[in-house]
């Protein structure tokens, strides 16, 4: 499980150890390592270009979160077109067969919104599984008859199929496609650096100015994470195509 996926955690985590990180920097200013005023101004320079560093890795990961939050969302459409289009050129197919794939693909829809929609883990391992049996059989129900019969129009059908197929595996690379942890873990060092530098340059100790700081970054990170979470976030993709799609057959 990705501890990414709690973004309340992440926020929680990331408060408390970066407000440690300034206090221990206070704690070695005044009892290990005095700060010399002849070199305050080059001590004020690091700190700056550390703070300069970690502002442009949290732009960095908030736009590389938003990039796959947008690619999620389009996929959903994307998705949603696929499914609509095969729906439509089921029609080529007899009547029998038809009916068939439209059914088919009214489930298929219900399970595509589940999945989007869920986030206990066992019920998306089910939720995948009878969307693989589905796939199966929407790939069961148009196979015999364009091979029996290989004329354009069925092809159309076994190509059209071929999209929803793709789409799902598409949709699933993208909510796979995550912020490395590896990443976290060096934006969080950094980030417990920059703290650290503050509170060893701080001039007195002052509780309310070590809070600034962490409270900002790590409200940052909890964006980022909650943004990057197709699932643990607040901030979630919704099949409002897939959605549109269903009532629309439903009513069709």
């Amino acid at each position: 499980m990705n501890p990414m996926d709690f973004p309340l955690l992440v926020l929680v985590l990331s408060f408390v150890f970066l407000f440690l990180a300034a206090h221990i920097g206070d704690l070695l200013r005044n009892r290990v390592i005095p700060m010399r005023e002849e070199v305050r101004d080059d001590f004020d320079v690091v700190l700056g270009a550390t703070l300069t560093l970690l502002a442009l890795l949290i732009g960095f990961s908030f736009s590389m979160a938003v990039s796959r939050y947008d690619q999620r969302k389009n996929y959903e459409e994307a998705e949603a077109n696929a499914i609509g289009t095969e729906y439509v050129r089921a029609d080529l197919l007899p009547a029998v067969d038809a009916a068939r794939v439209h059914e088919l693909l009214k489930k298929y829809i219900d399970q595509r919104v589940l999945f989007y929609t869920t986030r206990n883990q066992q019920s998306i391992a089910k939720i995948n599984a009878d969307t693989a049996e589905l796939q199966n059989e929407l790939w069961s129900a148009v196979l015999p008859r364009a091979a029996a019969q290989p004329t354009p129009p069925l092809a159309l059908v076994v190509s059209g199929m071929n999209d929803v197929l793709n789409s799902q595996g598409y949709t699933q690379a993208a909510w796979w496609n995550r912020i490395p942890i590896a990443a976290w873990t060096l934006m969080a060092a950094i980030a417990m650096c920059c703290n650290l530098l503050i509170g060893y340059g701080a001039h007195r100790t002052e509780r309310y100015i070590f809070l600034i700081v962490p409270v900002v970054v790590s409200i940052a990170f909890f964006l980022i994470s909650d943004i990057d979470s197709p699932r643990g976030g607040f901030i979630k993709v919704v099949p409002q195509n897939l959605l549109s799609l269903s009532q629309s057959l439903r009513t069709h």
